[in-house]
């Protein structure tokens, strides 16, 4: 894992800083995402159904859910240092590109497209690429935007 200090971010814009673990997206955490959000759509929850019917062959991840573990990747590949806290404090542009079966691996993929002082902080836009084990098309693109304040 990387560690950066959050002062050192603004060295590191337009280059990919971390690339993170692969995650296996499990029908247990997709059904519990469902719960929690209440969207039981049978392409996620009812494997029999989506076997037979989707064409997929398989359930798949919410794109939410895909896009809800971006936080997790990043922090499972660097550690920012310096930092009080950090805020989601949103985001500019998603794409949701290919679905993520259950069963696959994703990781993330985070490049510093920019840095600016705001509000008493730093704010880290993300250009942050999700991609799928095996697969060429990334299941996931978005620009993300991060607060860190100083600790």
């Amino acid at each position: 894992m990387r560690t950066l200090a959050v002062a050192q971010l603004e060295e590191h814009v337009g280059q990919e800083v971390a690339v993170g673990d692969w995650l296996e997206m499990t029908q247990d955490r997709i059904d519990q995402f469902a719960e929690s959000t209440g969207d039981r759509q049978w392409i996620h929850v009812d494997r029999a159904r989506a076997e037979a019917e989707s064409p997929f062959k398989a359930t798949i991840a919410h794109g939410f859910l895909t896009l809800s573990l971006v936080s997790v990747l990043l922090r499972s590949s660097i550690t920012i240092t310096g930092v009080r806290m950090a805020i989601n404090y949103g985001l500019n542009r998603v794409r949701f590109v290919t679905p993520v079966p259950t069963g696959s691996k994703v990781r993330g993929r985070f490049t510093l497209a920019a840095i600016e002082e705001t509000g008493g902080g730093t704010q880290a836009t993300w250009a942050v690429t999700v991609e799928r084990e095996g697969e060429q098309k990334p299941a996931c693109v978005a620009e993300w935007l991060v607060r860190y304040y100083p600790g």
